[in-house]
């Protein structure tokens, strides 16, 4: 780190005088977020004597302090990872929902969280498409990681209506059902709505050799002939898209065709058709069973969902400002620039409280308009070329050069003679 930042003003004997120590510096910083950096110092250090030669310091009086350069370079850096953070929060929020944020100091330093996030490139992942996959499995009845309950009821002769959600919370809250028999849902219910997701029961075992698939005497509930002769046996050619035609047949007719019951809910209550009769076929189509899975609060922290309590947007989203010593050179010099531009409004706030200065004989007027204007054109011009730089490396935008390329690489290849190999 240089000690000493020459040349200094030959006419003036205050403006950015030889300084320059780490000490200097970090004292000078109002917020001390980069003060445990060498780097950053002596960056910030080096920037004095920038700011004075771009100024005609070798010319004209600087009526700027080096506290005020270190001041401008600390909040060029700050601003650059702003932007910077911003861009990538944006790139990366849809992947990084729903995952552990961190907590941050007043400097905006992280102090716990993921040490993965330090950089402010986390790697791309599918994880919020599958949170997402995931809880429309769960409605749709085809699986997920959301525990799925089994529960039955008993009905009764003449009673047509069941209210389902009635008769789960009872066998949650007592820890068993209507037949004395431990339910793995106990105490899961409470005041939180179960939404039903299948509706079933055992038909008379007597019924499965006449209406069932494989019944050798009846082909009753066979379509096509699927019950009398297997795959391999078939004399033709079976496509692929009749094998899942009948895949799908075979399970809907066991809720239709062989079923004797039809249904409707609406609010979690239940409605059978036809009602149920006196006779029924013991421990077999006198009770049903559904499906079901125990609602989740939007905001509800478990093992499963962390709500609130993870990343839920831009800022929740686990990243620090950006370490000094990972900005590369172009990053390095746009903090340059702009803390140039920051002193140069700096400057010309000074000097416009005094617009002229008298001298024997005469006035100077000074130039604080035009520094302002600089100032602000500079700053505004060096964020927006910044913003366009980063929305060109935006994923969507990555991948659409990549097909670009793609796509010439092959329309290049289409004219290409393709080689002949003899022997």
């Amino acid at each position: 780190m240089p000690t000493n930042l020459n040349p200094r003003s030959q006419t003036s004997a205050i403006v950015l005088t030889s300084t320059g120590s780490a000490a200097q510096v970090a004292q000078a910083c109002p917020f001390g977020v980069y003060n445990a950096s060498i780097p950053f110092l002596s960056g910030a250090s080096l920037q004095v004597n920038y700011v004075y030669k771009k100024l005609g310091g070798d010319v004209v009086d600087i009526e700027l302090t080096p506290g005020n350069v270190y001041a401008a370079y600390e909040e060029a850096v700050l601003e650059y990872s702003y932007i910077v953070n911003l861009h990538q929060g944006k790139n990366v929020l849809s992947s990084i929902l729903g995952s552990q944020t961190g907590t941050f100091n007043h400097k905006g330093d992280r102090t716990s969280g993921p040490v993965s996030a330090s950089l402010q490139y986390p790697r791309f992942s599918l994880g919020y498409s599958r949170r997402v996959g995931d809880g429309a499995a769960a409605a749709g009845g085809m699986g997920g990681t959301i525990p799925q309950y089994s529960a039955s009821f008993k009905t009764v002769a003449g009673q047509q209506d069941y209210d389902i959600q009635k008769i789960i919370k009872a066998a949650s809250d007592s820890g068993t059902d209507d037949a004395g028999d431990p339910v793995p849902y106990s105490g899961k219910v409470g005041n939180k709505r179960v939404l039903i997701t299948k509706v079933f029961y055992v038909s008379p075992r007597a019924m499965w050799r006449f209406f069932g698939y494989y019944g050798g005497i009846g082909v009753v509930g066979n379509m096509s002939t699927y019950g009398q002769f297997a795959d391999d046996s078939t004399f033709e050619i079976i496509p692929t898209w009749q094998n899942k035609m009948q895949a799908i047949m075979y399970e809907d007719s066991i809720f239709t065709r062989t079923s004797h019951y039809s249904y409707e809910i609406i609010d979690n209550k239940l409605r059978l058709f036809p009602t149920p009769s006196a006779y029924g076929f013991d421990d077999f189509n006198d009770r049903m069973w559904v499906k079901f899975y125990v609602d989740l609060e939007p905001y509800q922290t478990g093992s499963y969902d962390t709500g609130i309590q993870g990343v839920n947007n831009l800022n929740t989203v686990p990243f620090t400002n950006l370490p000094y010593q990972n900005i590369n050179s172009m990053g390095k010099q746009w903090i340059r620039k702009y803390a140039l531009a920051l002193c140069k409004e700096m400057l010309g706030q000074v000097r416009g409280k005094f617009t002229t200065v008298p001298i024997p004989g005469e006035s100077v007027t000074l130039n604080y308009a035009d520094l302002l204007s600089q100032a602000k054109e500079e700053q505004t011009e060096l964020k927006e070329k910044l913003v366009e730089m980063l929305k060109e490396t935006e994923y969507p935008a990555l991948a659409k050069q990549d097909q670009e390329l793609t796509d010439a690489a092959s329309n290049v290849l289409k004219v290409t003679p393709l080689p002949i190999f003899v022997g």
